[in-house]
């Protein structure tokens, strides 16, 4: 059974390496920011197409080539009808949550952000939908109070390359059985960018303490402003500290250590990125 892959950055790269080693490649889809990717598909000669699939002829490239199943994993880009119709069987993606819940992107964020206590990844059917085709295996992955979004990614890491295995087992076997999403339990969250950090010291203090572990290092972070210079903010953590709610959210109550006032606790701030100790002081206000 040869496959034809799909697959982008350093966890597509992973995942490529290791079917390489048990699969025939027929051709690999990438874009042109992975670099590992590419640099691995000329070492191996794997044909290889770069860029957007949906804006470039795919038609010359395809013409003389086939594959059983082609999978998706970590690909940047939609695909449409052509080249999810050109496998002789089956079009699978791999996406990173128990759907249908958190179709979309960056959903192991999300779930963090949301205070989910378990995630996991998803094997399914591609259709013209955002992660709406049928489920063919799912692996539940806990969330604990201490995991960011780099290490759930990693446990995601771990998980990858069993889950893809076990469909491709079942699809040689003849044992697939596409299972419909219930679409009405569906949620869906967009794409994530370094902008989209900022603390509203507004929030309660568990909101904010899953926004930070959700985009701590080495994701670009949470961050907030400290007299007009940015401040990212990695970890934080709750005190049993008392506060006069008329103080407004945001205020530094102390320095050294470095503490908060939200609407429901005083949180201590426990690391951070930039060194400019001498623009907090005490009772400035986070904004």
């Amino acid at each position: 059974m040869n496959l034809g892959v799909l697959c982008s950055g350093n966890l597509g790269l992973e995942v490529l390496k290791q079917l390489a080693s048990e699969y025939p490649i027929s051709f690999v889809f990438t874009d042109s920011g992975s670099k590992g990717v590419i640099d691995y598909c000329e070492s191996q000669d794997f044909p290889i197409f770069i860029g957007n699939p949906r804006k470039l002829n795919t038609k010359e490239f395809l013409s003389a080539r086939s594959c059983d199943v082609l999978l998706s994993v970590n690909y940047l880009f939609i695909i449409e009808e052509e080249l999810i119709n050109f496998p002789k069987k089956y079009a699978i993606n791999v996406h990173g949550s128990l759907l249908p819940k958190y179709r979309g992107r960056t959903p192991h964020v999300w779930a963090i952000i949301n205070n989910e206590k378990k995630t996991g990844i998803t094997a399914h059917l591609i259709d013209l939908g955002c992660d709406t085709g049928d489920i063919l295996e799912q692996i539940e992955v806990e969330i604990s109070s201490q995991d960011t979004g780099s290490s759930i990614l990693n446990k995601f890491n771990e998980l990858y390359l069993p889950l893809i295995k076990s469909v491709l087992n079942k699809i040689e076997n003849n044992q697939v059985v596409p299972k419909p999403q219930n679409h009405t339990k569906a949620t869906y969250f967009g794409k994530r960018t370094p902008e989209d950090g900022m603390i509203d010291w507004n929030w309660q203090k568990e909101r904010i303490f899953n926004w930070v572990r959700a985009q701590a290092f080495p994701y670009p972070g949470a961050f907030t402003y400290a007299n007009g210079r940015k401040l990212t903010i990695d970890r934080i953590s709750y005190t049993e500290d008392g506060f006069d709610y008329q103080i407004p959210n945001g205020t530094v109550l102390s320095v050294d250590p470095f503490k908060v006032k939200t609407p429901n606790g005083v949180i201590l701030i426990n690391s951070y990125r930039e060194t400019f100790d001498d623009l907090i002081r005490r009772k400035t206000i986070l904004e």
